[in-house]
């Protein structure tokens, strides 16, 4: 299949966005990603898939654990920043509330849901690689009246990093 029609089948495509963050080596890094999905059900594990571009990528290559964070469509500005800004240049954590989890990963304040997971294996993808995590501590969903943020949602934003 080439490209172009690979591309015009994920066009269709519009799942939700996640930042996920990552703390390791005395620094901190998160970044928005469109690639990630559940891929275990028994036992439960979800992957997502960091760009080796990425300055969140070179820090989880030292991590053992990683968060990740749903987002409601309201939250365009934090997108925005952990999509559009890059932390080679700034730190992204100065200008949110966050926590560190059980393990040191930064947890967002105000995301619609999170969970840690301990990275179990990494994929390569090619210019991405897989994060395969084992779910270590999960927040109960907060209600929301607003949808969950998604792909098309976002369009907007300038990567602060080429994918």
């Amino acid at each position: 299949m080439a490209d172009t029609e690979l591309d015009a089948f994920a066009e269709v495509l519009d799942g939700p966005l996640y930042v996920v963050t990552v703390a390791a080596g005395g620094e901190r890094s998160g970044c928005l990603v469109g690639f990630a999905s559940q891929c275990s059900i028994r036992p439960p594990r979800f992957t997502v898939w960091l760009s080796r571009l990425n300055h969140t990528f070179g820090v989880a290559a030292g991590a053992t654990h990683l968060a990740v964070h749903l987002l409601d469509h309201g939250q365009l500005a934090l997108a925005e920043l952990f999509g559009g800004e890059t932390g080679d240049q700034v730190d992204k954590f100065a200008r949110v509330d966050w926590r560190p989890s059980a393990d040191g990963s930064p947890l967002l304040a105000g995301a619609r849901a999170w969970f840690v997971g301990r990275i179990e294996t990494r994929v390569d993808g090619g210019d991405h690689v897989g994060f395969v995590l084992e779910p270590t501590e999960v927040s109960p969903p907060v209600p929301s009246a607003h949808a969950l943020l998604r792909l098309s949602d976002a369009t907007q934003i300038a990567p602060g990093h080429p994918a």
